[in-house]
């Protein structure tokens, strides 16, 4: 099995649907009167949900003209975000088709079906022309490819010049091997967790210099205190929420992500480059 097969097989649900449907029905809504807002638990896959992805993006100078690029997309939760709040049109790319096949189900739920495109695909091989976006952001995607030098050449080739882009990714900030499972892989077979610095260097290598950096280790571990807080309140996960998309070991990946920042090994880190 190839590497992108080994990802895209760990993020495959197999009925994702259908499960996700079911945690509506459970709130006491339907597909019809379902929200941006009310799907943010269970499709912004990151640290932090929602707060994350309003502090992160708010950096990147979105307005309605901008042709913005979702970098390993998912379920579009960042994508549709990014559409309700600021108004720009949004092309998003994911390795897993069935993340791709259910999120365009959610851009129609929520009538955005017309302002987001999503297309299966590499990051490394985009079937995009070149400098044909404004903006292009990725958040927690890196840690599942090798070569980020190949990665940031790609999302150079289709950005325009002067372009921004947004990383938001789980990076390896001290020594000392990783406890897995973890979100985003099952063991070190498909986990390429980096350094800042070879984020850095690989973004310099593709033309970007890099404007800000902030290591979100703080903000990390106070989310999930709150969210040990709300499940231990509720006796269990809320009906929608990113335990559909983890499975049933959801609480060994997040017992184990917790501890691998506790102890300095990785933090969620926000790097905001521009190109030249």
């Amino acid at each position: 099995m190839s590497s992108q097969q080994d990802v895209s097989q760990h993020y495959t649900h197999g009925n994702l649907v259908a499960a996700i449907s079911s945690g509506i029905e459970s709130t006491g809504k339907t597909i019809n009167s379902i929200t941006v807002d009310d799907l943010a638990p269970v499709d912004e896959f990151h640290i932090g949900g929602r707060q994350a992805s309003e502090d992160f993006l708010s950096q990147l100078d979105l307005t309605s003209e901008k042709q913005v690029l979702d970098v390993g997309c998912g379920l579009g939760g960042a994508a549709r975000f990014v559409v309700s709040r600021f108004g720009c049109q949004v092309t998003g790319i994911d390795l897993t088709p069935e993340f791709i096949e259910t999120g365009k189900i959610l851009c129609q739920w929520v009538g955005l079906d017309n302002r987001i495109s999503l297309h299966q695909g590499s990051a490394l091989a985009m079937p995009f022309a070149d400098c044909v976006f404004d903006r292009a952001y990725m958040l927690h995607v890196a840690m599942n490819i090798d070569d980020k030098a190949i990665l940031c050449s790609e999302v150079s080739r289709v950005l325009r010049p002067s372009s921004l882009f947004g990383i938001y990714d789980v990076m390896r900030t001290g020594d000392g091997e990783l406890t897995y499972p973890v979100p985003w892989a099952t063991t070190a077979v498909s986990s390429a967790v980096a350094t800042p610095a070879q984020y850095r260097e690989a973004l310099e290598q593709a033309g970007f210099t890099v404007v800000a950096e902030r290591n979100r280790r703080d903000f990390a571990l106070a989310f999930f205190d709150q969210l040990r807080a709300r499940t231990a309140a509720a006796g269990g996960p809320p009906p929608l929420g990113l335990h559909i998309l983890m499975g049933r070991n959801t609480p060994d990946k997040v017992r184990n992500m917790i501890a691998n920042i506790s102890t300095d090994r990785i933090a969620p880190v926000e790097m905001i480059a521009r190109k030249s």
